[in-house]
């Protein structure tokens, strides 16, 4: 068995978070918005409709949950979900909380601004709860 490498930009600067059946959830380092990647372990997938059916349907399952847990979590107006690709074509779906007051709102997060990391304690208090509640979420 093939061990499963993510992109190394997905992974630098990001916190591994925990593993889900399907996906490494990464929570994304800047702290202008709630950001967490769902990255399926899997290689040599570029699109979700290159997964074979049952990863779909989990990818869908995993994505479902996650969203509705940053929606209540972050209290946030709204979430995008989306999965790009045209920098990183490793499959990867963003979660993005967004807000109304947020900088960029009602437009895009991609590709706007510099990413401001989070500060130090910030980062390990916000990666020891989310690691926590999201492990749990379907465990």
């Amino acid at each position: 068995m093939t061990t499963f490498t993510p992109d190394a930009r997905l992974a630098t600067n990001n916190v591994l978070l925990c593993e889900w059946p399907l996906s490494q959830v990464w929570l994304v380092n800047d702290s202008r918005y709630p950001w967490i990647m769902l990255v399926p372990k899997r290689t040599a997938i570029v699109e979700i409709f290159d997964l074979d059916e049952p990863d779909q349907i989990q990818l869908g399952r995993e994505s479902l949950r996650l969203a509705q847990y940053m929606l209540k979590y972050f209290t946030a107006d709204k979430m995008n979900v989306a999965a790009i690709g045209n920098v990183v074509p490793q499959l990867h779906v963003h979660h993005v909380a967004r807000f109304k007051t947020d900088a960029t709102w009602p437009g895009t997060v991609w590709g706007v601004g510099t990413p401001v990391p989070y500060e130090a304690m910030a980062l390990s208090a916000m990666t020891e709860e989310l690691s926590a509640q999201l492990t749990e979420l379907l465990a």
